[in-house]
């Protein structure tokens, strides 16, 4: 029937994972969403308690939630930008790409045939001999899975961290789903600590980016093992899909934020000086940090009490909603609304 393994089983991959695509795109559209909502709902949240976002582990502030969904956003958008290489169909080529045995009209058959059936935009291959030997497009299509992978990893370490406590860490968010959408699972018995258990979500995602990436891996080291790119980019593709799922439904769109919590911990922030330096300079805001630190006293304080600015200006200036926003506060540029 003009077919060799060398040209069918790379189109079944490609066919394989375009099909799971639309699965991928819409768990993702649904984490982003929530964290979009998120978004606006904390929104009114910053007037009072905008919560601090950290670079490497210091103290900052931004908006986090709506920068989440834009980096999920971006991240399945790579995904699918990527998938377009996979639309490019080697069938018919036979053996080596040439299409030695193979009638002239099979190729553009087969392609227009698995259009219809699989109801997906997919090209007849006019390089079939690059598309038999090379794995590249999968290979390229895994790494953007990966680099999805990471970015959600990142997101539920973030919260994570901001979720640690409530005694001895930042217990700047709760989750109204339940301890098991945070950081453990308290079921009794589960802990050598009472009240403590086992790890759930937020930790998980991070064993499962690490098992994306340790597949990519193996992917890439399997050359023409079609078989295992096969399996492991197809599980690949089930791991972020059902975690995107599950991170939307059992974590992000529970998600409160402990306003009192977050107040206490932005206005004892020393990167609030970072506000103060486009007015008296970087050198001396970074004395006025170490200051703040060395006395352990408010940075608000502290200017207010060394004259270091009029107190008008001084409350323009850290006025901590505007911290979150694009401008320099207190500057003719501070308090442009972002969305």
């Amino acid at each position: 029937m003009a077919q060799s393994t060398n040209d069918v089983i790379p189109t079944a991959i490609r066919l394989a994972c375009l099909s799971e695509l639309g699965g991928l795109e819409k768990a993702f559209d649904g984490l982003a969403t929530e964290f979009e909502k998120k978004g606006k709902e904390f929104d009114g949240v910053l007037n009072r308690a905008a919560p601090t976002s950290r670079t490497r582990c210091r103290s900052g502030s931004a908006r986090s939630s709506t920068a989440y969904a834009g980096s999920l956003r971006r991240g399945i958008k790579r995904v699918v930008e990527a998938a377009d290489y996979l639309r490019d169909l080697g069938i018919g080529g036979s053996a080596v790409g040439t299409g030695v045995n193979v009638e002239p009209g099979y190729p553009k058959l087969m392609s227009s045939t698995f259009r219809e059936s699989t109801k997906v935009e997919l090209r007849e291959g006019k390089d079939r001999i690059q598309l038999m030997q090379s794995m590249g497009d999968v290979a390229g299509f895994s790494s953007q899975l990966r680099v999805l992978a990471v970015d959600m990893s990142k997101i539920a370490s973030d919260l994570r961290l901001l979720a640690s406590g409530p005694r001895t860490g930042l217990d700047e968010i709760s989750s109204a789903v339940g301890a098991a959408g945070l950081i453990h699972n308290a079921r009794q018995g589960q802990s050598i600590d009472p009240g403590n258990g086992e790890p759930g979500l937020l930790p998980g995602n991070r064993q499962r980016r690490l098992c994306v990436h340790c597949r990519r891996t193996r992917s890439a080291r399997a050359e023409r093992d079609d078989a295992v790119i096969a399996h492991n980019v197809l599980f690949s593709m089930m791991i972020l899909r059902n975690s995107a799922r599950v991170f939307a439904e059992k974590t992000v769109k529970g998600i409160e934020a402990n306003e009192e919590q977050c107040r206490y911990w932005l206005e004892r922030s020393a990167a609030l000086a970072t506000a103060l330096a486009p007015q008296i300079g970087y050198a001396r805001a970074a004395e006025i940090s170490k200051q703040s630190v060395s006395e352990n006293v408010l940075i608000r304080d502290l200017v207010k009490r060394e004259k270091v600015l009029p107190d008008k200006e001084i409350d323009e200036v850290l006025d901590l909603r505007k911290m979150t926003e694009i401008g320099v506060p207190g500057g003719k540029h501070g308090g442009a609304s972002v969305g």
